[in-house]
């Protein structure tokens, strides 16, 4: 009887491609000589209460006017992937974030909402905010209203 052949598997990566990390990765801003909104939206947000150990979720949302450098969005995710076994209160993870995104792009402006599920009965939002010094938003538009 013919011996056959295993299976050829494929080796695993030094640093395996979807691994929770801290890194934030940034690239050069494509338009820095303008003022534009990027908005991340990061709808399962996952980590624990640090008194209970029970798990807590939030949707995040991030809009930021980026300057010279912008956040690589693999690295955004194996960001907050990186949080879903930690413990921590929502006003201190959210800031924390804040800080890092900070810390990484240097950005004119950056607001982070997160919209925390309920827990004990009470939903909880919280918003932080950046500004970089001297950095001042352009006037809004308001265009008509156009009737359908």
């Amino acid at each position: 009887m013919a011996k056959t052949a295993a299976p050829k598997q494929r080796e695993m990566p030094v640093n395996p491609p979807s691994a929770p990390s801290k890194d934030l990765h940034v690239f050069p801003n494509p338009a820095p000589e303008r003022d534009y909104v990027i908005q991340f939206q990061v709808p399962e947000f996952t980590c624990h209460c640090p008194l209970t150990g029970q798990p807590d979720f939030a949707h995040f949302t991030i809009d930021m006017v980026c300057d010279k450098l912008c956040i690589e969005l693999k690295s955004l995710k194996m960001y907050f992937w990186s949080y879903r076994n930690e413990g921590a209160f929502h006003e201190k993870v959210t800031n924390t974030i804040l800080d890092d995104i900070v810390k990484a792009t240097n950005p004119r402006f950056v607001r982070i909402t997160a919209k925390w599920f309920v827990r004990g009965g009470i939903y909880t939002n919280v918003v932080a905010e950046h500004r970089k010094k001297g950095w001042k938003p352009q006037p809004a538009v308001e265009l008509p209203k156009v009737a359908p």
